[in-house]
């Protein structure tokens, strides 16, 4: 069975990779974020990446844009639903390519982390799947997630420090409540 695998980083590919190939499925995997802010942290991302898939023998597919202005219209002023218009751009994207590329079935490696909205994700990849006509593979992958975390350690992995979108990134650095500062 050949799978798309949506990617977001490789410390979040560690385990799903390794648990779809247990599984005897032909993994590919697929970057397409452009969520992440700002650019030299996509790069970092996509680099990190295609390093380790490099070093796992994992066919990628590099997205070559990186259209951060179709999440920000996605996402401004509707804040709270940010995550929401996130994974729908990146899961419909996986669909139609997953589709165009002859793939069984497609995934994401969002689901290997504790932090990400697993129904949400789950309802948008059904989703993107009945419009596009192939099947999204759902598998719970966070019982992986501390191994793959310690593994990517291990490895001198580049390890982001925040989901990747400008809002995630004020959240992680700037403390709620936190007034601007007179210089």
């Amino acid at each position: 069975m050949k799978i798309l695998l949506h990617t977001c980083c490789g410390p979040c590919s560690i385990y799903p990779v390794d648990c779809l190939r247990d599984e005897g499925m032909e993994v590919t995997g697929y970057f397409f974020n452009p969520n992440i802010h700002p650019y030299t942290e996509f790069i970092k991302r996509k680099e990190a990446l295609g390093k380790y898939a490099a070093e796992i023998d994992l066919e990628m597919i590099f997205d070559s844009g990186y259209n951060l202005e179709e999440f920000l219209r996605g996402a401004v002023y509707r804040e709270s639903q940010r995550c929401r218009v996130c994974y729908a751009l990146r899961l419909y994207q996986a669909a139609q390519e997953a589709r165009s590329g002859g793939f069984d079935c497609f995934s994401t490696t969002l689901l290997v982390s504790p932090y990400q909205k697993h129904e949400l994700i789950r309802e948008i990849g059904q989703a993107a799947a009945v419009k596009h006509g192939i099947t999204f593979y759902y598998a719970d992958f966070r019982p992986g997630y501390r191994e793959a975390t310690a593994r990517s350690r291990t490895m001198g992995m580049y390890r982001q420090q925040y989901c990747g979108c400008i809002y995630s990134e004020k959240e992680r650095y700037c403390p709620p409540g936190k007034k601007d500062v007179k210089v």
